[in-house]
């Protein structure tokens, strides 16, 4: 017998979901945006944040920041750490941008994500706060 709620599940997307398709939308803008920022020479980073600041200063909202300024943040840390941000956690740094509780476990790439929220919101020049309990991190 078919189960009415698969049959329904098919047509609806549950809430979840929804909000993972707005995330994914967002880091296809940060993915398309990489060939860009492969091209700066590394005295254009510098430059680069200030026409962001300059950017929001002008009226542009910080959300609308987001896919250039994460994908600086990403070019920046693969070339001074050699790491280079994932998809997921692309999602974590929006999450946490967006006041949410990102939940990540050991391994993913917490430090990672956590740079791309506080770059972009150090871009309105009121400051961040990075807390951890991590003496390691907090170094």
């Amino acid at each position: 017998m078919l189960n009415p709620l698969n049959f329904i599940s098919k047509f609806f997307t549950s809430n979840n979901q929804k909000e993972l398709n707005k995330l994914q939308k967002i880091v296809k803008q940060v993915n398309d945006k990489e060939n860009q920022m492969i091209k700066l020479e590394d005295s254009e980073f510098p430059k680069k944040t200030e026409e962001l600041k300059n950017r929001i200063k002008q009226g542009s909202k910080i959300d609308d920041l987001i896919p250039e300024a994460f994908a600086l943040v990403r070019e920046a840390s693969k070339r001074t750490r050699g790491e280079r941000h994932f998809d997921v956690q692309i999602i974590g740094g929006i999450v946490l941008h967006q006041g949410k509780i990102a939940e990540m476990k050991t391994g993913e790439g917490k430090t990672l994500a956590i740079t791309l929220a506080a770059y972009l919101n150090a871009l309105t020049e009121k400051g961040v706060h990075i807390v951890t309990v991590n003496d390691y991190l907090a170094k």
